[in-house]
């Protein structure tokens, strides 16, 4: 028993009498006090699930002993109701211990537990996963095996994870020894059309823009459009991969020692949008999503940075090899090449990190609308429309960044 100011004393009492029969007076033995209310916690060992809490109040017997004696009787003498003991989803029942972070109440265990499972499946145990797989004739990852021992696979992951085998030997054997691609497959299966989408958009805006510029001199100098169009592609392929959604397979596991430790935890940490969807088990504050614009922006302007760098030094080689061979008055000045690096890398960072950002924000309300679930061709529309317009903005806005530097 311990005082607890002002005036309240706490105590637990073990009490093996039958769930709907409470003590009715119980005897403390105390050290002189006046009056004091009493929080007793009842704890049935005998049933488990019968946890109540009462308030009592605590009278001084006249005793003049050092030793007391008091009397403790019940101001709520209510019968004790069933709890679940914490994480319940509603019908009594205690769902697995395994659900999604998020912290607060033992209800948010339950809720969080729910969400995800009407959203990724039930949570399947590892001999059911390894029956599932030797019964389709596939070999999981590693990791993936690993996270089907500690705790468990979802039946979603499992069977998007399976189609993906069976859907070619070259996305099998992509998906199987590139965690990177799989994970973002797991979570979005319109992934490679994004990509795709993006990049036959990018790369015919970019063709006709090229023919335009160059006009009959388009063939002689294919080598600049080839180059161009190369870099592009790996830049398209960057701009949206670093920004889709991942599946988190397993625990997450944390950097310790090292200088940078405490970095590589809280980069992990960081959503891979700034809108990406909370999830159980993935809970982003406002602090983080800010985080992840600057730090997907750092991203943004080293890959704008290294292209810039590849792709203008090749067009620059290009230049120089062919005015060696023959100059003529009408030649434009070879573009230097890193300050064009450096555009690149701001142009990436700033006004392409902002604008597909938002597109991504875009496509996930769109793709999680009631409409979008029911006929799926109305997302890949919208990606199909937003990503034109976003290209064609991009483009006009590039030429102007370039003529406002003086590169070009």
């Amino acid at each position: 028993m311990a005082l607890s100011p002002p005036g309240f004393v706490v105590m637990k009492l073990n009490d093996s009498s039958p769930r709907n029969e409470l003590p009715k007076q119980v005897m403390l033995n105390f050290k002189p006090v006046l009056e004091y209310k009493v929080s007793v916690f009842l704890h049935n060992p005998i049933s488990s699930s019968c946890r109540s809490l009462r308030i009592y109040k605590l009278k001084s017997s006249k005793s003049d002993s050092l030793g007391n004696m008091a009397t403790v009787t019940a101001v709520s003498d209510s019968k004790p109701e069933l709890e679940s003991g914490g994480g319940d989803d509603g019908n009594g029942k205690v769902p697995p211990g395994n659900g999604g972070g998020g912290g607060g109440g033992g209800d948010s265990g339950g809720d969080a537990d729910d969400h995800e499972e009407k959203e990724f499946g039930p949570l399947m145990k590892f001999e059911e996963v390894i029956k599932v797989a030797e019964s389709n004739g596939v070999n999981l990852p590693e990791d993936m095996m690993e996270a089907a021992k500690a705790t468990g696979l979802r039946k979603l992951i499992l069977t998007r994870y399976l189609d993906l085998q069976k859907s070619g030997w070259a996305l099998g054997f992509l998906t199987k020894n590139f965690a990177m691609l799989r994970n973002r497959l797991l979570a979005d299966p319109s992934f490679l059309f994004k990509v795709g989408t993006e990049i036959v958009i990018d790369s015919c805006c970019a063709t006709f823009a090229e023919v335009q510029k160059r006009g009959k001199d388009f063939w002689n100098e294919f080598e600049l459009y080839a180059a161009d169009l190369l870099v592009g592609i790996v830049v398209d392929i960057a701009l949206v991969g670093m920004l889709a959604p991942y599946a988190r397979i397993g625990k997450q596991t944390v950097a310790s020692g090292g200088l940078f430790s405490g970095l590589k935890n809280s980069v992990a940490a960081l959503p891979s949008s700034v809108f990406e969807f909370e999830r159980p088990g993935c809970r982003f504050s406002a602090q983080q999503r800010l985080a992840t614009y600057f730090y997907k922006g750092l991203l943004y302007g080293s890959v704008g940075f290294g292209c810039g760098l590849i792709g203008q030094g090749i067009a620059n080689m290009i230049m120089n090899a062919k005015r060696r061979m023959h100059a003529s008055e009408g030649d434009v000045r070879v573009p230097p090449l890193v300050q064009s690096a450096l555009l690149w890398g701001v142009f990436l960072a700033v006004s392409s990190n902002t604008r597909y950002q938002i597109i991504n924000g875009m496509e996930s309300l769109v793709e999680a609308s009631p409409l979008a679930k029911q006929v799926p061709v109305v997302a890949m529309a919208f990606t199909v429309g937003v990503r034109f317009a976003n290209n064609i903005y991009g483009g006009m806005q590039f030429v102007d960044w370039a003529r406002w530097s003086g590169v070009q």
